[in-house]
C-alpha cells in the first residue's frame, strides 16, 4: 500500500511508519506543557528525528476537554512551529487540527499531512488539503474534539466505525485526494470505553481492508492504562505492545511520543513478517533497518 506525502512516497508494505507527536499546547495529557517553551520545542524536534520519526505530528490543541483556545490562537502556536521544523530537519511534517484555516496556513509552512480527529468537521478543511496537495487523516470521533463522552453506545462498533471512516474517505476522494493521500484513524478513546478501544486496536486489519492506510493513535492513551491498570507516566510498555500489534494488524503508520522504540517494534514486526513469506529468503535479514524502500523524493 503506498502512500504520498508532499514529494515523498512510501510503500508501506516495507514497514509501518512512525509519527512522532509534538505538542506545542501548555495542557497536554501527556506532557503537561513540558516543551511549551520554543527552545525545548525544538530540542525534542532534535530528539524526534534522531529516534527515527519518519512524520512529527505537530498540534496546537488538545483532543480532550479544556481551556479555549481560538484559531488566532491556535495559528500562533502551529505555524511559526511548523516552519522552523521546515527550515532545520528533513521529515514529513504533520498538522494535528480540525480547522482548516490552521491547516492552509500550515501547508503554506511546510506541512504535507492534515490530522484532522473531527471526521471533516469543517467543510473547508478537504478543499484546502486538495489545494495544497496535502494528504489528510480521516479520524472517527462520536461527538466532537474536545466534548467529554463518557458513555458511549454502539449498536454495531467496527461496523459503525468501518462505515464512518468509509464515507470520510469517499468524501476526501470526491474532493480530489486520491487513496494515496487518504489515512484512516479509528479514533481510539474518542467516544469509546477502555474497552471499545482495546476492541477496536484488535481488529485493526478490518479497517485496513477498506484500501486505504490506517494510523493508529494509542500511543499512553486511557485504554492503555485501562489494559494494564497505570498511570499515564508508566503506560510505555503498554504503547509498545499496542503498537506490535497493530503492525501486525496492518496499520501503516503508529503515532507515538516513544520514538525510538516504537521504531525499533515496527522494524521487528516488518522483519518477521518478510521471513514469514516464501520470497524472504531473497529479502535478507535486516533490510528493515534502511527504512522504507521508497521514502526518497518522487521521481
Amino acid at each position: 500500500m503506498l502512500l504520498e506525502l508532499g514529494e515523498r512516497r512510501y510503500d508501506l508494505a516495507e514497514r509501518p511508519l512512525v509519527m512522532g507527536i509534538l505538542n506545542r499546547t501548555p495542557d497536554s495529557f501527556f506532557d503537561g506543557g513540558e516543551y511549551w517553551g520554543f527552545d525545548d520545542f525544538l530540542a525534542k524536534a532534535h530528539q524526534l528525528c534522531g529516534d527515527g520519526a519518519d512524520i512529527v505530528d505537530v498540534g496546537g490543541v488538545k483532543a480532550g476537554p479544556g481551556s479555549e483556545v481560538t484559531a488566532g490562537e491556535e495559528l500562533e502556536r502551529v505555524v511559526p512551529a511548523i516552519a522552523a521544523l521546515a527550515a532545520r530537519f528533513d521529515v514529513a511534517l504533520s498538522v494535528d487540527t480540525w480547522r482548516a484555516s490552521v491547516a492552509e496556513a500550515a501547508y503554506a509552512a511546510g506541512a504535507v499531512l492534515g490530522n484532522d480527529i473531527s471526521g471533516f468537521a469543517d467543510p473547508d478543511y478537504l478543499p484546502v488539503a486538495a489545494g495544497a496537495g496535502a494528504a489528510v487523516v480521516a479520524c472517527h470521533v462520536r461527538l466532537a474534539p474536545r466534548y467529554a463522552d463518557p458513555e458511549p453506545v454502539y449498536e454495531d462498533l467496527l461496523g459503525e466505525v468501518r462505515s464512518y471512516l468509509a464515507e470520510r474517505a469517499s468524501w476526501a476522494d470526491f474532493a480530489g485526494l486520491g487513496p494515496t493521500r487518504v489515512l484512516l484513524d479509528a479514533g481510539l478513546d474518542l467516544g469509546k470505553t477502555p474497552a471499545m478501544s482495546a476492541e477496536l486496536l484488535r481488529r485493526s486489519d478490518h479497517l485496513a481492508a477498506l484500501g486505504y492506510p490506517v494510523l493508529l493513535s494509542a500511543s499512553n492513551k486511557g485504554f492503555v492504562g485501562w489494559l494494564c491498570g497505570t498511570e499515564v507516566a508508566e503506560r510505555r510498555v503498554g504503547s509498545i505492545a499496542a503498537h506490535a500489534l497493530g503492525s501486525f494488524g496492518g496499520c501503516g503508520v503508529i503515532r507515538a511520543h516513544d520514538v525510538r522504540g516504537t521504531r525499533r517494534v515496527v522494524e521487528v514486526a516488518a522483519e518477521l513478517r518478510r521471513r514469514s513469506a516464501p520470497q524472504s529468503a531473497a529479502s535478507g535479514p535486516g533490510r528493515a533497518r534502511g527504512g522504507v524502500a521508497t521514502t526518497g523524493m518522487a521521481p
